[in-house]
Order: C-alpha cells, then structure tokens, then sequence
C-alpha cells in the first residue's frame, strides 16, 4: 500500500507523540509507585519502631517475654493498636483486651485471630493468605516475635530464614527479635487504592494527549502538505509547456523557498522559450537574406537578366562564401552552448598566444589603415592553465571584431596585466562606439547594434557569443564597456 506524504507525514507525529506518551506514562507511573512504596516503608518502618518500643514496655514488666508470651490477645494489641490511642491491652484478665479501635483496625478476614487460641503465629489461614501473596493482608500479620536466643514467642521457625530480623535492645543488650516475614511492599487496602487510582488516571490522560495529538498531527499534516499540491499542479503545468503558470508564495521558510526556486523555474523556462523561438527565427532570417540573394542572382542568370561572366561567378561566390560563414558560426555557437567543444588545458604561455594571432592578422589591419598598439610586458612570463587552441579562437573572435567594425585610420589597444589572482587582457578600439544601453546585449546570440556597428560591416553576430562561451569554459569573465577611444572595451579576465 503507498502511503501519501500527508498520511506519511501523520503516521510520523502521531507515532512519535505515542513513544513520547507512553513513555512519559511508564516513567510517571514507574516514579509514583517506587515514591509510593519508599513512603509507605518508611511509615512501616516508624510502625515497626511504635511496636517493638510497646514490646520493650511489655519486656520491662517482668524482666521477661513470659506475659506475653502467655497473652495473645496483648500481643494482638500491640501489633494492631494504633499510635494515637491508649495501649490495646490491660493487666488484668478482661477478655476484651482490644479497643473499638484496634478491631476495626482489623480488616473482616482476620477478625478471627481474636478468637483463635494458642500461641501459633502466624495462624496457618495468615500463612495461606501469605503464600497465596495476598496484597489485602496488613504487614502487621507478618510480624513475629523472638527471644533473645532467637526462639519464637510469636512466630514460626521454618519462616526465620524468610523474615527481615529488627533487634529489641534494653540497656544496650539485646533481649529479643521483631522478625517481618518478606511479603508485598503496599499491603493497605486505601495504599493499593490509591496507586490504581493513579495508574487509572494516567492512562485516562496518556489517552487524552493521544488523541489530542491526533488532531493535531492531522491539522498540521494537512497545512504542510497543501503547498505540495500547489507545487505539484505547477510543475505539472510547467512540465507541460505552460511556463506561465506560478506557485502563490505564503511562507518564508522552507516550503516558501521552494515556492520561490519553482517560480524562479518558471520564469527561467519562459524566458528560454522566448529566447529558443528567437533563435530560429533570428536563424531562419540570417539564412533567409543570402539563399534570398544568392536565388534572385541565379534566377537572372537563367531568364539573361545577367550574364554569366567572371564578375556574376564572383558575385555567386562571395554570396556562398558567407552563407557558409554563417553556417560554420552558428555550428561552433551550438558546439560552445553544448559543451561539445573539446578542451584540452595545459599550462600555456598567453602573451605568446595573443602575439601569434596578431601577427597572423596584422597586413589585414594595416590594409584597413588600423594601428595596432600593444602592451603585454608584465604578462609575458605568465603561465595559465588553459586550451591554447581556444584562446587562439577568442583572440582571432576579438581582433576580427574590431578590424571590422573600426572605422578607416583608427586605432585598437591591447593591454595585459595582472590583478587580483586574474589575467586582464583588454581590447579598446576607437570609434565608433556603442550606446551603453546595449552594452549588455552584445553577447546575446545573433545580436546586432543599429548604427554603425551593424551586420552591414559583415559578420553574422555571433563572434561575441562564442567568444563569451570560451571565456567562461575557463572559469573566467569577459564584460563590454565604453572604450577611451570612442569604440567598444571588451575586458577578459582568466584566472591565474
């Protein structure tokens, strides 16, 4: 059977809130019982002081156990007399010995031992009562009494093993023993009574908090798992195509965070989506203008229009020629999205790199009348970790970007330098420049400036973007701003 996050999430509390409630129960009960039982053995033990002080009185009589011995009924009215009132026996021969008080005291069952005769203690119906454990019995039935040499007066040999012995000690000599049989430690009825109404009323409270954290547990399951649903039916419809659709956020905690990242989802793939239906279109347009070109040239060439000579050839061949640029660019922009390009990093020497690709394009710039100014003294002996054929790549995107679109007779700075565990290599040209407000959008794919940094230039708009993807497989940073010269500052920073 699956089980829900909601009923999970109840099972959970409800499960804890029973260990913790039982738990709690069996420690209280535990507590009041063993607290209840050393209260009434100390009482016991005062009792058990109270009556071998009566027994020592007794004692005094004659020097000797030899009356009580011979007078159950006092020695009945010692163990069951209570502190508070006048002794429970007389010296002379009354058969009522014991007062209203000490036979109540007496529970029903026992009442027997008033008229039970001879001296044999405990009577074999207490000894059935004791072996039965009968928690009704008072511990004073389990008492006996020895002389000094340890022979019963008031009590059974076979159950001295089994007694706990309290010594009677007149003028420092021990003139006989107070013997307690073993038996149950609550042996009073209004004792047991009140432990069970403990016991009853703990389990009434263990039940109340039972079900008052069911309810709890259900209401509480049920207001965190209601975000989840919201959750649920948003990326629903996220995972459907409906990348409007929102999670209201009502907290600030965990829950209202996720809310916040699913939004934060949705935005991102609505604005994906914006960006792909762009992209095709802005592809379908760039590869729409010169298949336009390159079909209106060949449809003339067929009606005679124009005349298939060497400079129509030409015309053809520089229209396909940049179609085919485009393609190449567009290839290399999707490999570098991807991460389909292979990179293979080592320690290379950077100066020596840029170098390379300048001299390598340096006739195409003084055919264009752009000097080239270049400062890389600090950086010469810096080694970075880094795929030399790439860098290559961004150097070449960059160069061919200012060769392009710098106006005739300008100039482009080249500086490199060192600072804050970064490599900066800067590229400033001159005029003309590019507003501010589309600084940012330089690196998006396919974009182009209006005015005079334009696709009318050449280039398809894609140089900067692949350039930005190389950058960042090297961990680094390359940002756009105004250029002290009048055209465009484009910053890399690698680091070191």
């Amino acid at each position: 059977m699956n089980l829900g996050i909601r009923s999970k999430l109840f099972l959970t509390i409800l499960l804890t809130s029973l260990i913790v409630v039982v738990g709690m129960m069996l420690f209280t009960r535990w507590s009041i019982h063993s607290g209840f039982i050393a209260f009434v053995e100390d009482r016991q033990a005062t009792r058990i002081a109270h009556i071998s002080d009566q027994l020592l009185d007794s004692y005094e009589v004659n020097n000797s156990w030899d009356q009580l011995a011979n007078n159950k009924r006092q020695w009945l009215g010692i163990l069951f007399r209570r502190r508070d009132h006048r002794p429970a026996y007389r010296h002379d021969d009354d058969d009522d010995h014991l007062g209203p008080h000490q036979r109540r005291r007496l529970p029903p069952p026992f009442r027997h031992l008033l008229r039970e005769s001879g001296n044999t203690w405990p009577s074999d119906r207490i000894m059935g009562h004791l072996q039965r454990n009968d928690r009704r019995l008072p511990f004073e039935a389990r008492l006996m009494l020895f002389d000094q040499n340890r022979q019963p007066i008031y009590g059974r040999m076979n159950q001295l093993d089994n007694s706990q012995l309290f010594p009677l000690r007149e003028d420092g000599k021990t003139v006989g023993y107070l013997a307690l049989i073993h038996g149950p430690s609550l042996t009073e009825t209004e004792h047991i009574q009140f432990l069970e109404k403990q016991h009853s009323g703990l389990i009434w409270i263990a039940l109340g908090i039972l079900g008052l954290s069911a309810l709890i547990s259900y209401l509480l399951s049920r207001r965190l798992v209601q975000p989840v649903q919201s959750f649920r039916t948003a990326t629903k419809q996220l995972a459907s195509g409906d990348f409007n659709s929102r999670v209201p956020i009502q907290s600030k905690d965990e829950l209202g965070e996720l809310a916040s990242d699913i939004n934060a989802l949705g935005e991102s793939l609505q604005a994906n989506e914006g960006a792909r239906r762009q992209w095709v279109a802005d592809i379908a347009h760039e590869l729409r203008t010169p298949l336009s070109v390159l079909r209106s040239e060949l449809e003339a060439l067929q009606t005679g229009v124009r005349d298939l000579d060497h400079k129509a050839i030409d015309s053809l061949h520089e229209d396909t020629l940049r179609l085919s640029r485009l393609v190449d660019d567009l290839y290399q922009l999707s490999m570098t999205d991807l991460g389909a390009l292979s990179y293979r990093k080592e320690q290379v020497k950077i100066a020596e790199i840029l170098h390379n690709d300048i001299e390598t394009l340096r006739s195409q710039y003084t055919d264009a009348e752009i000097k080239i100014k270049v400062d890389t003294h600090s950086i010469q002996d810096v080694n970075i970790h880094a795929d030399a054929q790439r860098l290559s790549q961004l150097f070449r995107n960059l160069l061919k970007n200012s060769l392009r679109y710098t106006d005739q007779g300008g100039q482009l700075d080249i500086i490199g330098y060192v600072e804050d565990s970064s490599l900066v290599i800067n590229f400033q040209d001159s005029s003309p420049g590019v507003p501010e407000t589309e600084l940012d959008k330089l690196f998006d794919r396919l974009y182009r400036v209006h005015g005079s940094r334009n696709r009318d230039t050449g280039g398809a708009g894609l140089g900067l973007t692949i350039s930005q993807n190389i950058v960042l497989a090297h961990d680094g940073k390359i940002s756009a701003f105004p250029s002290p010269s009048g055209g465009l500052w484009i910053q890399v920073r690698l680091p070191l």
